[in-house]
């Protein structure tokens, strides 16, 4: 478990890479005004995470976070495949969860498109070929986010740095995904009553987890609201972690006073 900043808690969920360092950018915007607890989802079962029940495991993790932390409540936020994961605690742990944010999750049942699952049936073979579509679909994110060529080169290097020294598990990425897909019946959004806000990034910037996908939230959440981090696309929190940190911050501590308007970050 990380602990970082201070504050009213966030339990932040990383995506499917699994890895807590590749968010270091929104840890430590989000650090500034919370504390900020997370993990690596090859920690749930001491890295062995694509064998056994999976989401029951993660349940029972972020259990063990929030006694071991002496709450009883916490904010969670999902990013992207960790969306699925904190939606299903959110509806199975209702008394435990004080508000719930989604970063542009998959919804919780997404067929996978041909080539997804041709890396899924042979992840390590795979992974060269994922790796370059994985940096084809962020590129374009990285130009309208960032202005200059120069920042934008900062950012790729800090990233790929970030990729490098703690690198994902294709394994183990594809149990993950195998799970979810095997379990997604089970993950019943209606019974979720912590306040909830989806945060997607622009539509036609988003090349990873299609924005509609992301917005059925909205019909299957009650009173689920929206906002768009403008200029984003998957990774906001990388490429705008401020204004993502101050999106989350005024949500989770006033929900019902939030503004949704891009001006107001």
């Amino acid at each position: 478990m990380i602990s970082h900043g201070s504050g009213s808690p966030i339990v932040l969920i990383p995506g499917i890479q699994g890895r807590w360092e590749w968010m270091a950018p929104a840890i430590r915007a989000l650090g500034g005004t919370h504390r900020v607890l997370t993990f690596s989802l090859t920690d749930v079962s001491g890295g062995e995470s694509t064998r056994g029940d999976f989401f029951a495991q993660t349940d029972a993790y972020i259990d063990a976070l929030l006694n071991h932390s002496g709450l009883a409540a916490a904010a969670l936020v999902g990013i992207s495949f960790g969306g699925v994961i904190a939606a299903r605690y959110a509806a199975r742990r209702r008394e435990r969860v004080a508000a719930l944010v989604l970063v542009s999750s998959p919804a919780p049942v997404l067929p996978l498109e041909p080539k997804r699952q041709e890396y899924l049936r042979r992840p390590m073979i795979s992974l060269p070929a994922f790796a370059l579509d994985s940096l084809g679909r962020l590129l374009p994110e990285v130009k309208a986010a960032i202005p200059t060529w120069p920042a934008r080169l900062r950012f790729l290097a800090s990233h790929t740095a970030r990729v490098l020294r703690f690198p994902a598990s294709p394994r183990r990425m594809a149990g993950w995904i195998t799970a979810w897909q095997a379990g997604a019946h089970e993950i019943d959004c209606s019974r979720i009553t912590a306040p909830t806000l989806v945060i997607t990034g622009e539509s036609d910037l988003d090349r990873v987890v299609p924005q509609a996908s992301t917005l059925q939230y909205l019909t299957l959440i009650p009173g689920a609201r929206h906002v768009v981090l403008p200029r984003t696309g998957h990774v906001g929190l990388l490429t705008a972690p401020k204004q993502f940190a101050r999106i989350v911050g005024q949500f989770v501590e006033a929900p019902s006073n939030f503004r949704r308007r891009p001006s107001d970050f």
